[in-house]
């Protein structure tokens, strides 16, 4: 298992940025394909950024190209996400995700999420 939490959320303005960061604890990190997903009040939860577990092959949401970028950092067991050029609708609650795949099936961890809020 891998137990995940999530940091750097908060309030910012409409073209700001912000960096989440989620550190990773209990198992192999570096054998994770790692994720950010969001959720919206009344929304389901969507994938915003995906990276393989080497960082080699990054994934990204539509409505999050050329503005946010993932990253890993496999010695320090952390994933990153920097938000930049935010818009009011990328406020949600942000989670991170844990994902392998094995002979035996699919396993996802998640951690307990951090609210953005983007608004003047």
């Amino acid at each position: 298992q891998v137990q995940l939490v999530e940091s750097g959320g908060g309030l910012v303005q409409p073209g700001g940025s912000l960096r989440l960061s989620c550190a990773a604890s209990g198992s192999t990190f570096s054998s994770y394909t790692m994720g950010w997903y969001r959720q919206a009040p009344g929304k389901e939860r969507e994938l915003v950024a995906s990276i393989t577990t080497a960082g080699g092959r990054t994934n990204y949401a539509d409505s999050v190209k050329g503005r946010f970028a993932i990253s890993r950092d496999n010695a320090k067991t952390t994933v990153y996400l920097q938000m930049n050029s935010l818009y009011p609708e990328d406020t949600a609650v942000y989670y991170c995700n844990a994902r392998r795949t094995t002979v035996g099936g699919t396993y996802d961890y998640w951690g307990q999420g951090t609210q953005v809020t983007v608004s003047a």
